[in-house]
């Protein structure tokens, strides 16, 4: 059985590429797949041709401040939605703002990380989300559970630099 992707929302293409990366620089190994709006994400997670095609994420890295529709958004359709309401979503943002911390919690997001502006801290924050959300954190029951081969995910995530 496969990894389950990694779903990033972003939509600044340098945010994308940094984070693409540090994932590999630390041997994530699920596939990743990006969209670059709210709107892309929601089709990708709910809608469209996309939702029923593959596996949900595993793991969901979102931005808030996207075209079309914003973050908030996109977390509050998701957490609506009795078919993605349980996907880790990992709020991935530039933005240190009180109101978009609290508003991303009471939205029903996971985690809340600010990205670092140097990429060996990004490098580090990505990693640690990466461990944690992927191979540390205990699934639902029945549900998002761990594939067969993560033993192999963990070995390599253990001997990543870093």
């Amino acid at each position: 059985m496969r990894h389950r992707p990694i779903l990033l929302v972003e939509d600044n293409p340098d945010d994308e590429a940094l984070t693409l990366r540090a994932l590999r620089q630390h041997n994530i190994v699920n596939s990743v797949s990006v969209v670059r709006d709210g709107a892309e994400a929601l089709d990708h997670l709910l809608g469209g041709g996309s939702a029923g095609a593959t596996a949900y994420p595993a793991l969901i890295l979102l931005d808030l401040k996207l075209p079309k529709v914003d973050g908030f958004e996109v977390l509050r359709r998701i957490r609506a939605d009795a078919r993605t309401r349980l996907i880790p979503v990992v709020i991935l943002t530039s933005s240190a703002r009180e109101e978009d911390v609290l508003a991303g919690y009471q939205d029903g997001a996971n985690a809340y990380v600010r990205k670092p502006v140097n990429f060996s801290e990004l490098a580090r924050a990505v990693r640690t989300i990466g461990i944690f959300w992927l191979l540390v954190n205990e699934p639902p029951p029945g549900c998002l559970s761990p594939s067969p081969d993560d033993a192999a995910a963990q070995e390599a995530a253990d001997n990543a630099p870093g």
